[in-house]
């Protein structure tokens, strides 16, 4: 009786124990691995793709009074005043604050509110292009 006991109680425990060996191994297995073949590259590479600013200076400036689709920057959630000037993406026809607008385009292309990107043939000089 007193067999049977103890074997009811230690079962169990080693199993458990057993148990709990194999999972401590497989984390620090699984962290070993990891650590071994681990690489130094970013998941997402950085693209730099902003304007120029001679790309900029291209761009139409107004003012707050001439937008045509909204009166608030998308860029700095403020409104536009109507003396203040502007930048008016082409194409989209969006409107921002000057400075808000060049900063964006340094380091994204893309309208801020519908992401239309600006096409390349607006910064080329021709005939056709009144810019």
């Amino acid at each position: 009786m007193l067999v049977s006991v103890a074997l009811a109680l230690f079962l169990p425990c080693a199993g458990m124990a057993i148990v709990f060996i194999i999972y401590i191994f497989l984390i620090c297995y699984a962290g070993w691995y990891n650590h071994r073949h681990q690489t130094d590259a970013p998941v997402k590479p950085a693209t730099v793709s902003g304007l120029s600013s001679a790309e900029l200076e291209k761009l139409p400036v107004t003012t707050g009074k001439d937008l045509v689709l909204q009166m608030e920057c998308a860029v700095c959630l403020d409104d536009v005043e109507p003396e203040q000037l502007a930048r008016m993406f082409p194409g989209c026809n969006h409107g921002f604050h000057l400075q808000c607008a060049d900063t964006w385009l340094t380091k994204n292309p893309i309208c801020p509110v519908c992401r239309n990107k600006l096409d390349a043939s607006f910064f080329v000089h021709s005939e056709t292009n009144p810019c």
